[in-house]
């Protein structure tokens, strides 16, 4: 079976391309046809089955310029896949890349599936401050996945989602936890890339937020909190540290309101650097509540933090509270929740080890088989792709006036 898998997003640093690394990496060693067509001007070197067509324009995101949307030579891609006749095609992204491959699935007459990974209708609204942006980015959402023979959830507690998109419950499914334990273990501490960010000394209590720094994943909510935390675990002899790990929109805010409060900025990082700052660090803290899955969740579990999240969203589903971390249910104990890990590190160490145990049940290759089966049976019922539902309003160019109009009236009022 040959699977042609369509992705905007590869290059970047972030949860969906580094799954996307380890599914290609998997798919080699397993001796399975996987070709990954992108158009980027970013890097992906080292990715097994990549082929990278240059775009032809690529424009920055309103509000997010350390994004790129890359319209493809669309007539490039359909050359390609079509040399490459796949069986399934797989769309990664709801982006013009993504949009192409589901095109190019219909005119080859093969099954398409998808991977939910973000949610785009929730991100919108939270980046651009405004519900327009995200019923129609839900409307379009809808429209996008209508023709898809299964869209796959990135964790059972978001897989209820899908079904806001108006897919019936027989082309929903739900894909196993998994990440690449060889790249996140206890065991990658090094404390060299601490002493480059001058705090090896280990009296420090390290707290790591890592990911997009963007408002969709709640950060205003951290800002607001962090100052009062730290004052409170200094009154108590501590001193704590947040390690703001990634790049985003809201970084440069964040940097202002975080000033003289302890916070220290990597930016991004990646490979071996980014397992040791997982290692090295003394616990996570994720508030994000549009998460689908959290995979900086259960990266810093499989390295032996105990991981701080929020009750809405899929890394609620990924951490055993209590045990390999809290999941906090309301806004307003986050503070009392943080800090009280801040100044127990007895309870620490015993929720860290707890969650590099539970996260090793969450190897990547049942997760990489279980993909390759969701395709190898879409192949085997060869049932024709399923037309968009005539209900499902509004059509493109109507749900794209609309983000774009509801961006125009966020910027006004920014």
């Amino acid at each position: 079976m040959r699977v042609a898998l369509f992705t905007d997003t590869l290059g970047d640093v972030n949860g969906v391309c580094r799954f996307l690394r380890t599914l290609a990496h998997y798919a080699l060693a397993a001796d399975r046809s996987l070709a990954i067509l992108t158009s980027t001007h970013m890097d992906t070197a080292g990715i097994p089955g990549v082929h990278n067509i240059p775009p032809r324009l690529a424009v920055r995101v309103p509000r997010y310029p350390q994004l790129q949307v890359a319209l493809p030579p669309v007539r490039r891609l359909w050359s390609l896949v079509r040399s490459l006749r796949p069986d399934a095609v797989h769309v990664s992204t709801p982006g013009p890349v993504g949009l192409v491959g589901r095109w190019a699935a219909r005119r080859l007459g093969v099954p398409v599936l998808g991977t939910y990974h973000t949610d785009f209708p929730a991100y919108a609204a939270r980046l651009y401050g405004a519900d327009a942006a995200g019923d129609a980015a839900l409307a379009l959402a809808r429209w996008f996945y209508a023709p898809f023979d299964r869209v796959l959830s990135r964790s059972a507690a978001f897989a209820p989602r899908l079904g806001e998109l108006g897919l019936p419950r027989a082309r929903r499914g739900v894909l196993p936890v998994g990440i690449d334990l060889a790249a996140f273990a206890p065991e990658h501490r090094d404390e060299r890339v601490w002493a480059a960010l001058s705090l090896a000394d280990r009296s420090i209590v390290r707290v790591l937020c890592c990911g997009r720094v963007s408002v969709e994943k709640n950060l205003p909510m951290l800002a607001d909190l962090w100052p009062a935390v730290r004052a409170r675990a200094g009154n108590a002899g501590i001193d704590a540290r947040l390690i703001v790990v990634g790049d985003g929109p809201y970084l440069p805010a964040l940097r202002r309101r975080l000033a003289g409060h302890g916070a220290v900025f990597t930016g991004f990082r990646h490979g071996t650097d980014l397992s040791a700052l997982y290692a090295g660090a003394d616990l996570l803290a994720f508030p994000s509540t549009t998460d689908t899955l959290g995979q900086a969740v259960l990266e810093a579990q499989a390295s032996g933090l105990p991981a701080l999240v929020s009750a809405a969203g899929g890394p609620a589903g990924v951490v055993l509270d209590g045990r390999t971390g809290l999941v906090i249910r309301r806004e307003a104990d986050w503070p009392a929740a943080l800090l009280a890990l801040i100044l127990d590190p007895a309870r620490r160490r015993a929720m860290g080890a707890a969650a590099a145990s539970h996260a090793g049940a969450f190897g990547f290759e049942p997760l990489f088989h279980a993909f390759w089966a969701e395709h190898a049976a879409a192949v085997a019922a060869r049932r024709p792709a399923i037309s968009a539902p005539a209900t499902i309003e509004p059509k493109p160019p109507g749900a794209l006036r609309s983000v774009i109009a509801a961006a125009g009236r966020a910027r006004e009022h920014a």
